[in-house]
C-alpha cells in the first residue's frame, strides 16, 4: 500500500503578514524552499510520496509551485477555500484518500520524527487516530529571583507532562464520521469526541519541534537552516 499525506496549507496566517501578505504561510522560505517543501521531504525520506495539499488563501501560488517543481513525488493540489475551518478542508479531500489509512499535518511544523516509528505505535494501538505529541519549545527563559537576585536562570525550561498537539497525525478513514461540515474545526469536536470514545492515541516525540507562528520563529528556522546540521533535516 502506497500511503498518502495530506498538509494543511490555507489559513492566512495572520500573525506573519510581513510575509503572509504576498504568499500563504506554507510557502514562507526556509533558506531557499518553502517550508511546505521541508515538511514533504521529512515525509518522502519514509517512503511517503503522495501528498494532498489543502490549500485556501492564495492557492495559485502553491499550485504554480508545484507545476513546476521536479520531484518524484505525487502532489495533489486541492483548493478547500478560504474560510473553510481544519476539519472541513480534511473532510473536502476524503475522496483522494481510497478509504484507507493515511497521514496528516500542518503546513508549518517541522520536527525530526520517526515517521516509521509513528506508523508502528498506530497500528500497534489500533485506534482510529494517533497524534503526534511534543513538548512545546519554551519562548523564553525563566529566572528564579531570591531578593532581587537572581539565584537561578532556566534557559528552556520543560515542564514533566506538558505536551501539545504536534501535528503529524497517522488516521484511519473512519474519522471523516466525525467531521460535519465546512465549520468544523479538527482541533474542537472531532479530536474531542475521538478522545472522549478513547480512539485518539499519543505517540510522544521529545526530539525537535517547532512551529512557524511567528517571524521570530522564522527566524530561528533559518538560522537552523545555515548551519552544518539542521534538526530535521533527516533526509
Amino acid at each position: 500500500m502506497v500511503m498518502k499525506a495530506v498538509i494543511l496549507a490555507g489559513g492566512l496566517g495572520t500573525r506573519m503578514v510581513e510575509e503572509t501578505a504576498t504568499k500563504p504561510k506554507p510557502m514562507v522560505k526556509i533558506g531557499e524552499m518553502p517550508i511546505i517543501w521541508h515538511i514533504m521531504k521529512i515525509y518522502a525520506s519514509y517512503g511517503i510520496t503522495d501528498f494532498i495539499i489543502c490549500s485556501g488563501y492564495k492557492s495559485e501560488i502553491i499550485k504554480e509551485f508545484f507545476e513546476k517543481y521536479s520531484e518524484t513525488w505525487k502532489v495533489i493540489v486541492v483548493d478547500t477555500g478560504q474560510e473553510t475551518m481544519t476539519g472541513g478542508r480534511l473532510k473536502k479531500v476524503e475522496k483522494f484518500l481510497d478509504g484507507e489509512t493515511f497521514c496528516f499535518t500542518y503546513g508549518d511544523t517541522l520536527n525530526d520524527l520517526n515517521i516509521k516509528n509513528l506508523l508502528k505505535f498506530h497500528k500497534k494501538m489500533k485506534k482510529l487516530a494517533t497524534v503526534t505529541a511534543c513538548i512545546p519549545p519554551e519562548k523564553y527563559g525563566i529566572l528564579k529571583i531570591d531578593s532581587d537576585v537572581v539565584i537561578d536562570f532556566i534557559e528552556k525550561p520543560i515542564k514533566e507532562g506538558e505536551w501539545v498537539n504536534g501535528g503529524f497525525f497517522v488516521l484511519e478513514p473512519e474519522i471523516f464520521d466525525y467531521i460535519a461540515d465546512d465549520s468544523t474545526v479538527w482541533e474542537k469536536e472531532p479530536l474531542q469526541k475521538l478522545t472522549k470514545e478513547n480512539q485518539l492515541a499519543a505517540y510522544k516525540h521529545t526530539g525537535f519541534y517547532q512551529p512557524m507562528d511567528t517571524l521570530s520563529d522564522k527566524k530561528n528556522l533559518e538560522k537552523l537552516w545555515k548551519s552544518e546540521n539542521p534538526s530535521w533535516k533527516v533526509w
